[in-house]
């Protein structure tokens, strides 16, 4: 029974996908701050579904004012960023509906938001969602996912550890 004590607190690396569709690899986003990986690296997912699920055991640090992008801190202490379709920081939250708040701490598999996919073509924009590694200075991806297609709160799109 002492052993459990002192034992380490198990951390989940695990990544699950936040939404449901097609894996796009983040050199193939048609934005240059993404697929040079500008911002850090990732994965992109191009959404068949609106609902956006927490991929992390972790904490919501920020939700964009604009709606359009979710910034996480993931219990193994890994910093993501899933920013919602590309330009969509000019719709000013138009076709973005927030189901979480700073600091909130949230389950893989839990909703995040919803993201209006057939709003977002309308006003001109992409769907295509890169999810970001924000500190890879301290932790790395691995086991990326091959699949084609992820379901949300099901697939693993990859590992994050610490360096």
């Amino acid at each position: 029974m002492l052993k459990n004590i002192f034992k380490k607190k198990e951390i989940n690396n695990a990544f699950v996908s936040p939404m449901s569709g097609s894996v796009v690899p983040l050199e193939e986003v048609p934005d240059q701050v993404f697929s040079q990986k500008m911002m850090g690296d990732g994965i992109a997912i191009e959404p068949t579904d609106e609902t956006v699920l927490s991929p992390i055991d972790g904490e919501v640090v920020d939700v964009f004012k604009t709606k359009h992008a979710i910034n996480m801190r993931a219990d193994n202490g890994a910093e993501i960023l899933i920013h919602m379709g590309l330009e969509t920081v000019q719709l000013q939250g138009e076709g973005f509906d927030i189901l979480v708040s700073n600091g909130q701490k949230v389950k893989a598999g839990e909703p995040l938001a919803k993201m209006n996919i057939h709003t977002i073509i309308e006003k001109g924009c992409q769907t295509v969602t890169p999810i970001i590694l924000l500190n890879g200075d301290e932790y790395k991806i691995s086991n990326r996912t091959t699949e084609k297609h992820v379901t949300a709160g099901n697939d693993q799109l990859f590992q994050i550890n610490k360096k």
